[in-house]
C-alpha cells in the first residue's frame, strides 16, 4: 500500500463568535460535486439514499448525508459520516459526472440567535426565515469568496468554502458574530 498524504484540518482548534453567534469548524466530511441530466436523477437518488432536489435553493438530508441543489443539473453532496461518495457514484450506470472535492472544501458552522446576522455581515443573500427557511441551500459569496450556504436549523448554518479560503471565511464570520453581539 502506498503512503497517502494526510491533511490537517485547516481550522483545527479555532473557535470564536459571541454569545449570540458561535463560529466553529465543522468535523471532516466527504464531498462530491455531481452533475447529471434529468434522466439520471432517479437512479442517482436511489444510489445515494436521498432524493436529489430539483428546485432552486433546496436540499435533502438523511442521516448526515446532504444533497444541495446548485443548478439545474448540479449538486453538492456532503456526507458527515465519511461515506465513500465517489465509490457510490462509480457504481451508477446512469450518465453523470462526479468529482470528489473532499480535500478542496471545508465547512464552518455558525449557530445561535444571531447566526443569520453574523453571516449577513459579509453575505448579500436574504437569510430571512420566509426566504431562506431550514433546508435552504445556495451558492453565494461571503466577502470576496464563493461559498455554499446550507440552513440546517432555525439558528444553524453550514458554510462550505474552499480550504484555501477557510481562514478568511472564518475571520469574516467571527467578526460578523462579534458585531451582531453588540
Amino acid at each position: 500500500m502506498a503512503d497517502q498524504a494526510l491533511r490537517k484540518a485547516p481550522l483545527a482548534g479555532r473557535h470564536g463568535g459571541s454569545s449570540g453567534a458561535r463560529v466553529t469548524p465543522a468535523d471532516p466530511a466527504t464531498r462530491l460535486a455531481l452533475r447529471a441530466g434529468p434522466d439520471a436523477i432517479g437512479t442517482l437518488s436511489l444510489a445515494f439514499g436521498l432524493e436529489l432536489p430539483q428546485r432552486p435553493k433546496t436540499s435533502a438530508s438523511v442521516s448526515g448525508r446532504h444533497a444541495l441543489w446548485l443548478g439545474p443539473d448540479e449538486w453538492l453532496l456532503i456526507d458527515e459520516n465519511g461515506a465513500d461518495l465517489m465509490g457510490i457514484a462509480s457504481g451508477v450506470s446512469a450518465l453523470h459526472s462526479a468529482t470528489d472535492v473532499s480535500h478542496r472544501n471545508t465547512a464552518i458552522l455558525v449557530s445561535g440567535p444571531d447566526a443569520a446576522a453574523a453571516i449577513a455581515a459579509a453575505c448579500p443573500l436574504d437569510l430571512g426565515k420566509s426566504v431562506f427557511p431550514v433546508g435552504a441551500a445556495a451558492r453565494t459569496v461571503l466577502g470576496k469568496i464563493e461559498i455554499v450556504l446550507l440552513r440546517t436549523g432555525e439558528e444553524d448554518y453550514r458554510v462550505e468554502c474552499w480550504r484555501s479560503f477557510s481562514s478568511y471565511a472564518f475571520g469574516m464570520l467571527v467578526e460578523g458574530a462579534e458585531d451582531a453581539g453588540l
